[in-house]
């Protein structure tokens, strides 16, 4: 029998190493592929990723149908190699005088095929085409689906016996292979993020926020609210002159408001509130402006309260013990800088009291951003806070009537001051000082 040509040997030989690369790459490839984009894909109408999607539907099946390809390869192409090379190998040993006895060169020869089979087997035929597919997945994917449906339905009955067989013996383990675990769990998000910090594809602040969302659930309320000795409190027993000396030159926007001891809260007032009513009486504020006051354990889990202020759209909870007794207050911005760290427009401290400056006896400097319900309290103007929230809503409203171009002087006659130094940013107020005139 007269043997194949060594030509069409080596040929066959690469397309073996060719074929085996082609099911090594479609596995890494499928296994890898991000699952949202192949749904967005397919929705898309994109045919090859449908047809990819219904073949990874069903796992098991799909790796069994890479298997079959691989190991069928890789048998022909031992069998091949067994079959034609070694008695070549023994020939050309013979022929070079080598004393060995035909048996033993058989059997080296044997070994020395199979070293070179493996050798670029593996670097072709796997990690070569592997390392592709890892950076590719998506496109060898869907380039390679159409291929690797055809065989699937060729050996379907195969395959199915395959499959069959792994899910039983699957199950012997207490494992269901049906029942893919799909969603990526705490420790591997963090692993992620931990690697795209590491590699410059995550902000500093964009990790510590992600961070902080997922130690939101571990903390309880008691270790971020304000305890109740740094609290600021209306007490009923004061005077209404005491009331408003507290929250015309306080830094506070809300107040808890008591009655003989901290533990009996009736209420909260809302500053905007207060300046808002002519009558500030204590008796008017408490039946007609004092507003109820939602009370939470202070063992409460910060992610529920969160939800829960979000879902009542409560802004201030006072914070109980297991005996009912007041151990502080806790705010959404409290929440808040749990995830996104310090910020200066805390609920409680107004941002008016860095806007509001007084520069000597009768005179003040003053931001835009003032709103002017605390400016009319701390300077003592009636000003219109109905109608305007903040000062450079006031500037604009008269600015074309009475403004003295060359002197930047502004008349708010009917107000009782005068603004000057004025101060603009893209023709909006920036900073100006007010001048009380009689």
């Amino acid at each position: 029998m007269s043997e194949f040509p060594l030509i069409w040997l080596l040929a066959l030989q690469l397309i073996f190493i060719f074929l085996n690369a082609i099911f090594a790459s479609a596995e890494i490839a499928v296994i890898t592929i991000n699952d949202n984009k192949l749904e967005q894909m397919a929705r898309n109408g994109n045919i090859r990723a449908v047809r990819l999607k219904k073949l990874t539907e069903n796992s098991s099946d799909f790796l069994a149908t890479i298997q079959i390809g691989i190991t069928l390869v890789n048998l022909l192409s031992s069998a091949v190699a067994t079959e034609n090379f070694s008695s070549r190998l023994v020939n050309v040993l013979s022929s070079i005088g080598i004393a060995i006895p035909e048996a033993v060169l058989s059997i080296v020869s044997l070994f020395v095929i199979t070293l070179l089979l493996t050798y670029f087997t593996v670097v072709l035929g796997e990690l070569v085409p592997k390392q592709i597919a890892l950076r590719n997945p998506e496109k060898i994917a869907l380039f390679l689906s159409g291929l690797v449906y055809v065989i699937s339905k060729i050996f379907t009955p195969v395959v199915r016996l395959f499959s069959a067989s792994t899910t039983g013996i699957v199950r012997l383990f207490g494992m269901n292979i049906g029942e893919e675990d799909n969603e990526n769990t705490e420790e591997e998000i963090r692993l992620m993020l931990d690697i795209g910090a590491q590699n410059g594809q995550i902000l500093p602040d964009e990790e510590n926020m992600i961070q902080n969302i997922f130690e939101f659930d571990d903390i309880s309320i008691e270790k971020i609210m304000t305890h109740r000795t740094a609290v600021v409190f209306l007490w009923m027993s004061d005077t209404d002159e005491e009331w408003e000396k507290t929250i015309r030159y306080g830094n506070h926007s809300i107040y808890p408001v008591c009655r003989e001891s901290t533990d009996n809260i009736i209420g909260i007032l809302y500053t905007k509130d207060y300046f808002r009513v002519e009558d500030r009486s204590k008796e008017y504020l408490r039946r007609e402006v004092i507003r109820p006051v939602s009370y939470v354990l202070e063992t409460v889990s910060a992610d529920v309260l969160f939800r829960n202020m979000k879902q009542k759209k409560d802004r201030f909870a006072v914070v109980i013990d297991e005996f009912g007794g007041t151990s502080g207050i806790i705010t959404m911005n409290d929440l808040l800088k749990q995830i996104v760290g310090e910020f200066n427009d805390n609920i409680l401290l107004s941002k008016d009291a860095i806007d509001i400056k007084s520069l000597n006896q009768g005179a003040w400097q003053v931001s835009g951003n003032a709103s002017t319900e605390k400016v009319a309290a701390q300077i003592g103007l009636n000003l219109p806070i109905d109608k305007y929230d903040t000062m450079n809503d006031l500037y604009c409203s008269v600015k074309d009537h009475n403004q003295n171009n060359e002197d930047r002087i502004v008349l708010f006659k009917e107000y009782g001051f005068i603004m000057k130094n004025i101060q603009l940013i893209d023709d909006k107020l920036d900073q100006a000082v007010i001048v009380k005139i009689d």
